[in-house]
């Protein structure tokens, strides 16, 4: 014999109870079958709300019973012939009258205790269970209608009845010893006490009564039929790539379903597991799926690739109640008492932790119990608190419990260090761990707030390892953002194929507009940025990136904006990592630099910003590895202005220095006002950035800067930038000869030697590694403990768009 339990989706209408149907004739074909049924979807939650609203003296409950009357009456019009329906239309009509009948009394009394509450919500699965069984009765099917309640016996715990498994069992078999139908269809939900009063086994406990009926009559095996195909490694409505469970063990099941696995009611599993009797959770909707099968021992393993785990499970509204004090270590009986109060109160504890030390303990509680739990424990601890032997309790709130479930991890080593270790480089913060003996749980409570990411990552970590999920936040779509944006959309498939990342673009922005999708922004939607995006600044940008929360975030700012670099902090702290083209940050004050390094350090994230300094050539890298090796630089020699070399390699005096400028600025290779490349002022950034992490604190205004501009150019607009510039054109000549008198050539050198940095335009002799240099060509020149006789050197194109993205986008590879 096998028992069939349909949930509150499988028979919320007529079409949906016709695939049960079905489904009932095919498995009543192999054997006898009792089939459980739900109450059709969402009518207890209607029955309580009518209850509810008579309760507080509104009117408008008849109303509510009406509609679900006629809910009722159509499925009996949709479902039974012509001939039957009268009968079965008066049945309805007459039950909603009593249910009418004892809302009228809540309504006079002002009253909804747990014991009508159990009353009223009975009619539920009673009505649907009679409904189904004279559908199946009119097709000419050989089934009976069992009355659960008559057979399930509980104590008198309203609500959340407790059941007598001695006295149930014993009448289950006697009932099925007498019946002889090949179909017994049976409400779930509903028992009674020993004095006859109606009863419930709790929300959800429609599996229960299944799972009872099963053990008591030594079932083949229980199917409960869901809306979805088996139990699931985590939530899907929670993880897009979350992946069906093929089977699992008893001892799994029942943690993932304890910690919010809501395909299966917790108490479930018990009656089965004693009996050693087989579960499956089938999907009504797609009745040829697999499901999930759950046993004693399974036969193929759930963990077929050696997955440390079999499930992620997520509960939320968890609140932390922690008691401490000096008074509780080494007096025995403390725990005892604080369980004790909490029992009395019929308050369920999800999860303890206790200090080594004894001086404190924490539970993990439903937050709608706090207020009830507060007043119990300080009542309960009056006279330890009078004498300060404790603390006044300590409540936390907005807080959720995800749990990582699987019998492999008892034999696996570094299991934890795994899970803490990833969800802390993306900044979520544990509040409470508890791991059972067994390890075969692995649960911790952090901000509600955090739940999807933290599943999101650990179900990454888990499941999914051969591809990370990245999210990118591009702040800046001018020529560089552009080339960037391109470049990852022809690059991500090869990434996700050679270096399993899926780099998704979840954010952007320009100076007007900004566009968010968590499921990444495609190239149409780039293009439409300042159709369809919402107005931008800073604040809100960097607001929208905390608020989604999605795991290995990343903000890039390719930018030369001043008002960017304010929110680098506020990410950092939330562990998002960026990768900045922006030299701002980097080249401000010194211990702005030193917070925002420090900031990324300590929340486990990555601060980059390669590009500051040569675009696409690894130079910051370069330092990095010399000095965690080890390594000490003594002094730096440099040309860091793709623009000026570009400049002073094409001025040769046949054109006006303006007109070099002005195409230089035309192929993309100086900043929009081309003072902040000409002044030196960029390449000071350079050197100070370089200087700095080379490991020496320099501030900006300490770089002495030898300007060969006159100091008109400096005035004025960028049209007057260019008309001074042919203005002095005969200036720019001279400083071009008394070069060439010395048979050098110019060039602009940043120099950094004994803690001290400069920057101007210098004669160079054709010996120099910085004479042969071309085009828009960088070099930087380092001698070190280790080069101090042959110097590193690193050269090559230090500016243009495509190398400056590439090196942006090589920071992003290396951030995640």
């Amino acid at each position: 014999m096998k028992v069939l339990k349909f949930g509150g989706t499988s028979v919320a209408n007529a079409q949906n109870i016709r695939q049960v149907e079905n489904i009932i004739k095919k498995a009543s074909a192999e054997s006898k079958i009792v089939v459980v049924v739900s109450a059709l979807h969402g009518i207890t939650d209607q029955l309580i709300n009518a209850a509810e609203s008579a309760a507080d003296q509104k009117e408008s409950y008849p109303e509510i019973l009406k509609e679900l009357e006629n809910k009722h009456l159509n499925l009996v019009k949709e479902l039974m012939p012509i001939l039957a329906q009268s009968a079965w239309l008066s049945f309805v009509k007459k039950h909603f009258n009593d249910i009418e009948e004892i809302c009228n009394g809540i309504f006079v009394l002002g009253e909804f205790t747990a014991k009508t509450k159990d009353r009223i919500t009975s009619y539920g699965e009673f009505l649907s269970s009679r409904i189904i069984h004279a559908k199946l009765q009119s097709e000419g099917l050989d089934a009976s209608w069992m009355n659960s309640a008559e057979q399930i016996v509980t104590d008198s715990n309203f609500t959340h009845a407790k059941v007598d498994a001695e006295h149930t069992e014993e009448n289950i078999r006697k009932y099925f010893a007498e019946n002889h139908n090949r179909i017994i269809i049976a409400p779930g939900f509903i028992a009674k006490d020993k004095d006859g009063n109606g009863t419930t086994l709790g929300r959800g406990g429609s599996d229960y009564t299944a799972s009872i009926i099963a053990a008591a009559t030594d079932a083949e095996e229980l199917e409960i039929w869901t809306d979805v195909s088996g139990m699931m490694t985590a939530d899907p409505r929670l993880v897009s790539g979350a992946k069906p469970i093929s089977e699992i063990s008893y001892a799994e099941a029942m943690e993932l379903s304890h910690f919010g696995a809501n395909v299966l009611y917790p108490p479930t599993i018990q009656p089965v597991m004693a009996k050693n009797i087989d579960l499956r959770i089938r999907n009504t909707f797609d009745p040829e799926a697999y499901g999930t099968l759950i046993s004693h021992q399974p036969k193929i393993s759930a963990n077929e690739n050696q997955e440390i785990a079999v499930g992620i499970s997520n509960m939320n509204h968890i609140a932390l109640l922690t008691l401490e004090g000096s008074g509780m270590i080494g007096i025995p009986g403390f725990s005892a008492k604080l369980f004790q109060c909490l029992n009395n109160e019929k308050i369920s504890v999800i999860l303890i932790t206790q200090s080594s030390s004894e001086h404190s303990i924490t539970v993990a509680i439903n937050e709608k119990d706090v207020s009830t739990a507060n007043r119990a424990i300080s009542t309960s601890f009056e006279d330890d608190l009078k004498l300060k032997r404790v603390e006044p309790v300590k409540i936390e709130t907005g807080l959720g419990i995800v749990a990582l479930v699987g019998d492999n991890m008892k034999s696996r080593s570094g299991v934890s260090a795994k899970m803490f270790g990833c969800l802390g480089n993306n900044g979520i913060n544990i509040r409470a761990i508890a791991q059972g003996s067994s390890e075969k749980n692995i649960s911790i409570v952090i901000s509600q707030e955090d739940i999807r990411k933290a599943v999101n990552i650990l179900h990454e970590e888990v499941f999914e390892s051969e591809i990370k999920q990245v999210h990118l936040y591009i702040c800046g779509t001018g020529n560089v953002g552009t080339k960037l944006i391109r470049q990852i959309y022809d690059q991500n498939e090869y990434l996700k194929e050679n270096l399993s990342i899926n780099i998704r673009i979840a954010g952007l922005c320009n100076s007007r507009k900004m566009l968010f999708s968590d499921k990444g922004i495609s190239e149409d939607d780039f293009l439409k940025l300042n159709e369809n995006g919402n107005e931008f600044s800073e604040e809100n940008f960097a607001d929208e990136i905390i608020s989604r929360n999605l795991r290995n975030s990343v903000f890039v700012d390719v930018t030369a904006s001043p008002e960017v670099p304010p929110v680098y902090e506020k990410l950092l702290k939330r562990s998002v990592n960026i990768v900045a083209c922006n030299k701002i940050a980097a080249s401000s004050d010194f211990a702005n630099y030193k917070n925002l390094k420090n900031t990324a350090r300590n929340h486990n994230c990555r601060f980059f910003f390669e590009t500051n300094v040569g675009a696409g050539l690894p130079i910051i890298g370069t330092i990095n590895d010399l000095i965690r090796s080890g390594d000490r630089i003594n002094s730096i020699q440099a040309v860091l202005s793709g623009t000026l070399n570009f400049v002073f390699n094409h001025y040769d005096g046949s054109k006006p220095f303006s007109e070099v400028v002005a195409q230089a600025q035309q192929e993309g290779y100086t900043e929009p006002d081309p003072r902040l490349d000409l002044a030196g002022t960029d390449v000071a950034r350079k050197i100070l950035i370089l200087a700095r992490e080379a490991g020496y604190p320099l501030e900006f205004d300490t770089i002495e800067n030898e300007s060969f501009l006159p100091e008109e150019c400096m005035k004025g607009s960028v049209e007057d930038f260019y008309k001074a510039l042919f203005k002095y054109e005969d200036h720019f000549k001279q400083l071009l000869e008394n070069a060439k008198i010395d048979g050098k050539i110019l060039k602009y050198v940043a120099e950094f030697k004994e803690g001290k940095a400069k920057i101007g335009l210098q004669h160079v002799a054709p010996e120099s590694d910085l004479f042969h240099l071309y085009g828009k060509d960088n070099i930087v020149i380092f001698k070190t403990l280790r080069y101090s006789e042959q110097p590193l050197v690193v050269k090559g194109a230090g500016a243009g768009a495509e190398v400056t993205a590439s090196g942006i986008f090589a920071d992003i590879v290396r951030s995640v």
